[in-house]
Formats: structure tokens, C-alpha cells, sequence
């Protein structure tokens, strides 16, 4: 073609020019796919490809599921033996709880969880028996909104501090919510001396709930305590350490006079258990749990 032309040469050379310069071009563009191409996938971030736990929600039948639970841990951590109860507050229905028929809270099954009124009545019995003593219940959540469960339990070692002058104190990190003074309720100034130191209708259970004012356990002379809490969990984490606290002041007091907690300690040990209750109900559940299933293989 450039036979003979003196401009041959010249032209070749821009024609290889251009053409090196195109390739380069390409290259240069095609790279980045390449080396997208070539590079090892990004590894999902450890958070992203952990399984999220996630919480149950707060319904009525998650709450009788774990009223189930709680009765057997406290049974099993010897708060209650054959008799006391615990109940628990309905969120669809505020005015209402739930609570056991009249059975020994270790044998306690979903079937035997009955509902009751703003009275402590029964919604539907289905030829269940009450317990007598559900007035404790009804009326503490009539006056106390902020409570969604209440113990009541006769504890062998929290009995002494409701029949002699010295008051159930905090005096462990673990039982910050007592009060500085735990209250005691005196069945005779409600009922007189003639009395059969159950509560056993509204009158007695409005009194009791008085007597528990703004704190979460309350004492019953000769009888047992009231203890309750801002959830199920709360409520079986005070039950447990209300006894636990009782037994360490009771030790306390045979070697001299104990220091307490004071209000702020207290207060701030609260909040810090609060925020780990699940800790020890997750623990007692179970160990509720699987003596359940180690008895079924028998």
C-alpha cells in the first residue's frame, strides 16, 4: 500500500502509535472487572452472621407459660413447700390475673392456670378450686399498677422478723429492694384478736396491699410475706433473695450488730440486678427443666 509513497514511513508509525494506545485503553478499563473478578468475597461481619436472639413477646400466654415455670422454681429453690402461690398480672386485661388452682406449686401444669376478675373471682372455673388466699393478689394489683406479679409464701426464714422487733433489713447486694424497714402487717388491727390469720376476702387483702404501700415485700405476723415485682421474673428474683437475705441478717445478728446497706447502696444494687434478672431466672428454669425431664425418664 505504501510502496513507493514517500509518507509511508511517517504514517505506519502514527498507525501503531494509535493502535498501542487503544490497547492501553482497554486494558485499562477492563482492570478493575478483573480484579473484581479475581478477589476473594468480603467476609459477612461477625455481627451480621450471628443469630440474633430474639425475645418472646409480652403476651398473656407467654406470661401463663412462665407463671408455670415460676412456680416450679420456687418451689424448688424452697420458698414454698406444699402451700403458696404465685400470680401474675394480664396484659390484655390489666384489671385481671392469672393464678393456680389450689395445688402444690411444684406440680403445677398450664391446664391448672386460671384467669380472675377485679374481684379475685374466678372467670371460669371449669370445676376448679381457688386458692383462699387470692385476695392478696387482686387487691395488691388494684392499688399497685406498676406491679405485674406477686409471691406470697410462708418462708421459714423470713417468719422470725414478722414476730419479733427486728426488722427485715437489707444487708446483701442481692436484696436491695427491701426497704430500709421492711413493713409487717398485723392481721388483729383489721380483724381483731378473733381472726384465722388467712386472708381470705377483699377486705383483708385491701389491707394487706396497704400495708405493702410503695415497697416490694411486705411481712405478715405469724404467717409468711407478700413480695412483688415490675415482672414474673422480678417478683421470683425478690421471693428467692427476700428468704436468702433473711437467712444471712438472722446468721448476722448471733455475732453483733450488722452494718446494712443504706438507701443509695441499695437503690444502685437494685438497678444493677434488675438489669441481670434473667441471669438467675435462665439458670433456675433450667434447672426446673431438666429435673422435669430427668423425672420423666424414670
Amino acid at each position: 500500500m505504501f510502496k513507493n509513497d514517500c509518507c509511508a514511513g511517517p504514517v505506519r508509525h502514527a498507525l501503531l502509535l494509535m493502535s498501542a494506545i487503544l490497547a492501553a485503553a482497554a486494558l485499562f478499563v477492563a482492570t478493575p472487572a478483573l480484579a473484581a473478578q479475581a478477589a476473594p468475597p468480603k467476609a459477612e461481619s461477625t455481627a451480621a452472621a450471628a443469630p440474633q436472639a430474639v425475645a418472646p413477646a409480652d403476651t398473656d400466654e407467654q406470661r401463663i407459660q412462665d407463671l408455670v415455670t415460676a412456680n416450679h422454681i420456687i418451689a424448688d429453690q424452697g420458698v414454698v413447700d406444699g402451700f403458696g402461690h404465685i400470680s401474675v398480672r394480664s396484659i390484655k386485661n390489666p384489671s385481671h390475673f392469672f393464678l393456680s388452682k389450689s395445688k402444690a406449686p411444684a406440680l403445677i401444669t398450664r391446664e391448672d392456670i386460671m384467669e380472675f376478675d377485679e374481684n379475685s373471682e374466678p372467670v371460669d372455673a371449669h370445676g376448679r378450686k381457688p386458692y383462699l388466699e387470692r385476695f392478696i393478689h387482686g387487691e395488691i394489683y388494684r392499688l399497685r399498677p406498676d406491679v405485674q406479679s406477686v409471691v406470697h409464701s410462708h418462708s421459714p426464714a423470713v417468719i422470725p422478723f414478722g414476730v419479733t422487733t427486728v426488722p427485715l433489713r437489707p444487708i446483701m447486694h442481692m436484696a436491695g429492694f427491701l426497704a430500709q424497714t421492711t413493713p409487717v402487717f398485723e392481721i388483729r388491727n383489721v380483724a381483731g384478736d378473733d381472726n384465722g390469720i388467712l386472708i381470705e376476702n377483699r377486705l383483708l387483702g385491701a389491707a394487706l396491699a396497704r400495708s405493702l404501700g410503695d415497697s416490694s415485700v411486705v411481712l405478715m405476723r405469724g404467717h409468711g410475706s407478700a413480695v412483688v415485682g415490675p415482672s414474673i421474673k422480678d417478683a421470683v428474683f425478690r421471693a428467692v433473695y427476700t428468704q436468702v437475705n433473711a437467712q444471712i441478717e438472722a446468721e448476722a445478728l448471733k455475732l453483733g450488730p450488722p452494718v446494712f446497706l443504706n438507701s443509695m447502696e441499695a437503690a444502685k444494687v437494685d438497678a444493677a440486678n434488675r438489669s441481670n434478672v434473667t441471669r438467675d431466672w435462665d439458670l433456675w428454669a433450667e434447672r426446673v427443666s431438666t429435673n422435669a425431664a430427668g423425672g420423666a425418664k424414670k
